[in-house]
């Protein structure tokens, strides 16, 4: 049976949702995806307002069994990580009111889920939601596929699709088939060029 998880990319100016239905042998289907805007020259509570809500209707329309949400981590900007923390505190308070659990995945869990690498960039990133999701094209802004990245991190790293979970027996490598060709493509195009950075 498939399990729904909302995931979230929590931001002030930008939050991403998305919601995924995933089956107990890890595949995963789009249900939806969003990025709630709040007007960066609105007074603090009116752009607080506008995200709950936000969030707060899909919640309501999709009835998730599970939230997902990206681990506030610190960073030089402290006008950004105060937004991120602001709007995680919604999420966090969205959720409980509806009774529902909450997972706080990094963004390392999330890349190392996603493409088997913690420290892919968002390009790689929204290029493995491409094509787990089987979509024709990565979601827009990447606020969007973070948060289906999220979403999918959950069900995978925690299990609670009733599938295998990462490194369990008989997945030694606890990397899905897609995964796996990507890290395949991945390797043979560093062999073939100089070593690049990737940026967090």
């Amino acid at each position: 049976m498939a399990v729904r998880v909302l995931g979230i990319d929590p931001g002030l100016t930008r939050c991403g949702v998305g919601v995924v239905d995933v089956e107990p042998n890890r595949t995963a289907r789009l249900v939806d995806v969003s990025v709630i805007r709040s007007a960066p020259g609105d007074p603090i509570e009116k752009r607080l307002l506008t995200v709950a809500t936000g969030l707060a209707e899909l919640l309501d329309r999709h009835q998730p069994d599970a939230v997902a949400l990206e681990r506030v981590f610190a960073q030089h900007n402290l006008s950004t990580v105060m937004g991120t923390a602001q709007i995680s505190g919604v999420a966090l308070f969205l959720s409980a009111q509806r009774g529902l659990a909450v997972g706080l995945h990094t963004p390392s869990e999330v890349k190392a889920s996603i493409t088997g690498y913690g420290a892919a960039d968002k390009a790689q990133v929204g290029a493995m939601v491409t094509r787990i999701l089987k979509l024709a094209a990565p979601p827009k802004p990447a606020d969007a596929a973070d948060a289906l990245a999220i979403a999918i991190c959950h069900a995978w790293r925690t299990g609670v699709s009733g599938g295998t979970l990462p490194g369990a027996p008989g997945q030694a490598d606890g990397l899905t088939p897609a995964q796996k060709a990507w890290r395949a493509a991945e390797s043979g195009a560093r062999m073939s060029v100089a070593p690049r950075s990737l940026k967090r």
